[in-house]
C-alpha cells in the first residue's frame, strides 16, 4: 500500500500506536501468567459448547460498548483479553486501519454475537483493537443474539463457566424429574451434557425393561430399575478396581459414563463381556501407563 500521501507525523503516530499496543499485549500476558485475569479472549465455540444456546435472534446494527466485547469467533488466539495484537503478522492490517481512523473515516460495522449482554466478534477484530487503542468507547455492530439460560461474565474462566453449566444442567434435571427415588448423592457428573446422557441411559433401560412386561414402566420406575440393575453394579466394579484414582478431577459418575462407552465398544468384539471385565481392562491399561 502506498502511504506517501500521509505526512511523517501521522506515520509516526501509527507506528507508536502499534508499538504501544504490542507492549500492552506483552504486559497483559505477564499479568495473565500470575492468574490475575483471563489469559486471552474467550473462544465463541468453546463458550457455546458449554452454555448451549437454545435459539438465536437477528438484532440488526446498533452501537455497542467496546468494553463489553470479550471474545472472538476465530481470532481469539491473535489478540489479548483487552484486544491488543499478540502477533506481528497482524501489523500491516492493524496499521492500515489505524491510518484510516486518523483520517477521520468511519469503519464499517463489525459483526458480533451477543450472549447475555456480552459480545463475541465474528468479523472486525482488527477494527476493535485499533478503536480500543484510540480510546473509542462505542462501535457500530451487526448483532446476532444467542439466547441461553446460563449467564456469562468477562471475569469468569472457562473451568468456572463449565462448572456453572454443569450445575445448571444438574438443577434442571432435579427440577424436571424430582428424583428422590434414586440416591443423587452417588450420581454426580462434571461434564457438560452428562445429565442429558443420564436421562438417555434411564430411557434406554426402561425401553428394554418394558419389552419383558405387559405394562409400561413410569420414568420413576425405570430410574429405580436402572439404578439397581445397571448403575449400582457398575459402580461396584468401579470401586472394586479403584478406577476413580485413575481419573483425577472426575467423579464416579464420570467414570460410569466412560466405562459404559468402553463396554459398548468391547461388546462389538465380544458380546458376552461384562461391565466388570471392561473395568478390569481399563485398570490394566492405566497400570501399563504408570
Amino acid at each position: 500500500m502506498n502511504l506517501d500521501f500521509f505526512n511523517d507525523d501521522k506515520l509516526t503516530q501509527v507506528e507508536n500506536d502499534y508499538n504501544f499496543a504490542r507492549r500492552k499485549a506483552r504486559f497483559e500476558a505477564i499479568f495473565s501468567a500470575f492468574g490475575w485475569k483471563n489469559t486471552g479472549l474467550f473462544s465463541l465455540y468453546e463458550v457455546t459448547a458449554l452454555i448451549r444456546p437454545i435459539s438465536e435472534t437477528y438484532k440488526g446494527v446498533h452501537p455497542i460498548a467496546i468494553d463489553h466485547i470479550i471474545g472472538s469467533e476465530n481470532r481469539y488466539m491473535d489478540f489479548s483479553y483487552d484486544f491488543m495484537p499478540k502477533n506481528d503478522h497482524l501489523k500491516s492490517r492493524w496499521k492500515h486501519l489505524d491510518l484510516v481512523l486518523k483520517k477521520n473515516e468511519e469503519f464499517p460495522p463489525i459483526s458480533v454475537y451477543e450472549i447475555n449482554g456480552w459480545y463475541f466478534v465474528r468479523d472486525g477484530n482488527h477494527r476493535v483493537s485499533v478503536a480500543k487503542i484510540n480510546g473509542v468507547k462505542y462501535i457500530d455492530a451487526e448483532i446476532v443474539v444467542l439466547n441461553s439460560m446460563i449467564k456469562i461474565s468477562p471475569d469468569m474462566t472457562i473451568p468456572e463457566l463449565k462448572k456453572k453449566a454443569v450445575n445448571y444442567e444438574r438443577n434442571r434435571f432435579l427440577q424436571q424429574y424430582t428424583p428422590s427415588y434414586i440416591p443423587m448423592g452417588d450420581i454426580v457428573f462434571t461434564g457438560v451434557g452428562s445429565y442429558a446422557d443420564l436421562v438417555q441411559h434411564i430411557l434406554v433401560h426402561k425401553y428394554f425393561a418394558n419389552e419383558k412386561l405387559n405394562y409400561e414402566l413410569t420414568f420413576e420406575e425405570g430410574a429405580k430399575s436402572w439404578y439397581i440393575n445397571v448403575y449400582k453394579p457398575i459402580l461396584d466394579a468401579i470401586r472394586e478396581e479403584k478406577l476413580l484414582s485413575d481419573f483425577p478431577g472426575h467423579t464416579e459418575g464420570d467414570v460410569y459414563l466412560y466405562l459404559v462407552k468402553r463396554w459398548d465398544e468391547d461388546k462389538k468384539e465380544n458380546i458376552e463381556i461384562s461391565a466388570k471385565q471392561t473395568a478390569e481392562k481399563i485398570k490394566k491399561e492405566h497400570k501399563k501407563k504408570k
